[in-house]
């Protein structure tokens, strides 16, 4: 059989019949449980394995066994059906105005700020909500492979195209140091602390510890390994007891604040350090709701984190800023 190199090796009946034949263990047994005959059983059987140019079935055992290929394929057309089956009661959903399910990831970060808000949100557009925090790498990858709807973090996906961006808001990177350290004021005097306190790092599978690190290597600084978080809470712990100096954000401090009191904020040494957040979805699947819920962010985020974070860094000026 002669298949065009972009046609589908097969369709969802076909796929119905395969998986039919597996759970029965022979095409006759297939045959009456789909009220079809065993020739039409065993024609499209043999269609799916020339068109797939695999043999799925070994037919030397009885009850029927599968080939590693059919393996494959058993597991692969599960899942497929699966997910064909849920598109008629979504598109009931949708037609009375709301989804089934939203799931949404969400750095860590950004957990206290928008998990309740962003949880309240979608909940009037769907009946189930998920929100996931984590790592934007994690989120990123559940996004491609429809774990996830829409994830708001770093954008690890600049170069993937059919997905819409909505950037809710930008900040630098700043610097803790502990309770009787001075701020340094430049790259030498980062350096100097660095021998005498110690930088605790955030993970280095986390986009922001990725990014610290470059910046670090820009001015010329190798720091020795030292404690390294998954979450600003461990990096801002260490600083509150005085063991370590951190590179962090404003919106991680929001997130996990600074218990000791004579532990300090202040700007981070050498060139300008940003980071933007962004709401990221893939386009045309889900209407005008990645972009009401981007404003609906940058809503919460004004309202309460970015307040807290503009009083307690009165110096950061316009450097805090939410898209619009």
């Amino acid at each position: 059989m002669h298949v065009k190199p972009d046609a589908l090796p097969f369709d969802l009946r076909a796929l119905e019949i395969f998986l039919s034949v597996c759970e029965t263990g022979a095409m006759a047994s297939a045959a009456r449980v789909l009220g079809l005959t065993q020739p039409a059983i065993s024609q499209a059987i043999a269609e799916l394995e020339a068109r797939t140019g695999t043999v799925l079935f070994d037919r030397s055992v009885r009850p029927l066994g599968l080939t590693p290929a059919g393996g494959v394929m058993r597991q692969r057309a599960a899942a497929l059906l699966s997910e064909a089956r849920q598109i008629a009661p979504l598109l009931k959903e949708a037609d009375r105005g709301k989804l089934s399910l939203i799931r949404v990831g969400l750095v860590d970060s950004l957990a206290r700020a928008l998990s309740v808000p962003t949880a309240e949100f979608l909940h009037t557009r769907a009946e189930s909500v998920q929100v996931q925090s984590g790592f934007t790498a994690a989120h990123a990858g559940a996004l491609l492979t429809r774990n996830l709807d829409l994830f708001i973090g770093a954008d690890e996906l600049s170069e993937v195209a059919g997905l819409q961006r909505f950037d809710l808001v930008s900040e630098p990177y700043i610097l803790l140091v502990p309770a009787g350290v001075s701020p340094p004021a430049n790259a030498a005097a980062l350096r100097e602390l660095a021998g005498t306190v110690g930088l605790v790092r955030y993970s280095a599978r986390s986009k922001t510890g990725i990014e610290i690190e470059r910046h670090l290597r820009r001015l010329g600084l190798d720091i020795p390994a030292g404690y390294e978080f998954d979450t600003p809470f461990g990096v801002h712990g260490m600083v509150d007891m005085g063991r370590s100096f951190a590179v962090t954000t404003p919106l991680c401090l929001a997130e996990a604040p600074l218990e000791n009191a004579s532990a300090r904020a202040a700007p981070l040494p050498g060139p300008k350090l940003t980071r933007t957040m962004t709401l990221i979805a893939r386009r045309q699947e889900l209407g005008s709701l990645p972009r009401e819920l981007a404003r609906a962010c940058r809503d919460a985020l004004e309202a309460s984190a970015l307040k807290r974070i503009r009083a307690m860094l009165p110096w950061l000026d316009d450097e805090l800023v939410c898209a619009r």
